[in-house]
């Protein structure tokens, strides 16, 4: 049995499942349809089966609906390194902890970072103690806070992939333009595709194929994947973040496993183009160039980084307030680089949901909203 509007086998083609209906995503019967065809599928291939998602969206909206629970036992679903805090090195973290205990600073964060744990202390420890920590929802959140406060550096804190780094590209723009010069950025942004390549390289998680982040490749589009499949003849698939999105992703990569066709395919056309968003693009090359930059977990990964180039170095933290970014030390008995390259379950950590919660975490992934361990805390019962 076809599902309505059967996805496109190309990533050249925009058309797919996901032109549904949107109350279709959330069609009891069409997921119970659905998944009986990736019973069938999997059935069919006879070995157990790794995907690993890359984007902590996904991971989420895979427990919250439970999707584990509706899929064979065969397929096991993998979290991987797509969440922006969870990958951002403690020697970043650290540095963000002594920029926010100079008095003539404003560090600027989005919410998930004021948790997370340096070496001996975190930004929230240090606003408890009387530092300028102050979150915000956008960069230019912080542009407008610089112009308002003349007398303070404010720094933005850049930590996200290709989804957050065009807008702080913008920002940069504007800061120019207006001739704020105290709007700072302290960029630790990151791009996706090395980091997967570093994943399939070391062959540790023995992936079959990947379910690839939807926002990230808005931006991106197709071709940035195509290694994927080229080089390592894995399977990959960009998908949305509704259940059905996802269990129809699971099932196009079944399917190109099955035929030994691996490529890669566009499951969210709705909102993905093959070409991504070229603007965002161009914005992300006139302000950043690429660098080497620490992943947690995956280590010093080549041109996996976006330092702020030098026509905009009168806005760069590292190079206007002599930033140093050394090597941080992770907890004791923190296994969260061992989750990030999806070698482990969280609950195989000896600190999880024991001295590692949401309410007191040790590790990035118990912090962030989009974190592998937060995620199988919240909803461990459930699964």
């Amino acid at each position: 049995m076809a599902l309505p509007d059967t996805p496109a086998t190309s990533s050249s083609s925009p058309s797919g499942p996901d032109r549904l209906n949107p109350r279709a995503r959330i069609d009891p019967d069409l997921i119970r349809r659905l998944t009986a065809e990736i019973r069938d599928a999997s059935a069919a291939i006879g070995r157990p089966i790794r995907l690993m998602e890359v984007c902590g969206t996904h991971t989420m909206a895979i427990f919250r609906a439970g999707l584990r629970s509706l899929i064979p036992e065969n397929i096991r679903l993998l979290s991987g390194p797509g969440c922006p805090v969870c990958v951002t090195p403690m020697g970043y973290v650290d540095a963000a902890v002594e920029l926010s205990r100079r008095s003539d600073v404003i560090v600027t964060t989005f919410g998930d970072m004021v948790r997370v744990p340096g070496t001996e202390s975190s930004l929230e420890r240090e606003r408890g103690r009387g530092a300028d920590v102050r979150i915000v929802y956008s960069p230019l959140d912080a542009l407008r806070m610089a112009q308002e406060r003349p007398d303070r550096k404010v720094v933005f804190l850049g930590v996200g992939f290709e989804t957050t780094a065009p807008a702080a590209a913008i920002t940069l723009f504007e800061a120019r333009r207006l001739g704020v010069e105290n709007f700072l950025l302290f960029s630790a942004h990151k791009v996706v595709p090395p980091a997967l390549r570093a994943l399939l390289a070391s062959e540790a998680a023995a992936l079959d194929g990947f379910i690839l982040p939807g926002h990230v490749s808005v931006v991106l589009g197709a071709a940035p994947y195509e290694f994927i499949p080229k080089e390592y003849r894995r399977a990959a698939v960009i998908t949305g973040f509704e259940p059905l999105d996802i269990l129809q992703a699971v099932l196009m990569l079944l399917r190109q496993v099955a035929q030994g066709q691996p490529r890669v395919e566009i499951q969210y056309s709705r909102v993905v183009r093959p070409e991504g968003n070229l603007a965002a693009r161009r914005a992300m090359a006139e302000c950043f160039a690429p660098c080497d930059t620490e992943w947690r977990g995956l280590g010093v990964l080549p041109h996996s980084g976006l330092k702020v180039r030098e026509e905009f170095e009168e806005h760069d933290a590292v190079r206007a307030l002599g930033v140093n970014v050394l090597e941080g030390r992770e907890p004791a008995g923190c296994r969260c680089g061992e989750v990030l390259r999806g070698l482990i379950e969280p609950e195989e950590c000896p600190l999880f949901a024991t001295r590692c919660t949401t309410a007191a975490p040790v590790g990035a992934c118990m912090v962030s909203s989009e974190g592998a361990c937060a995620a199988h805390f919240n909803f461990r019962m459930s699964q």
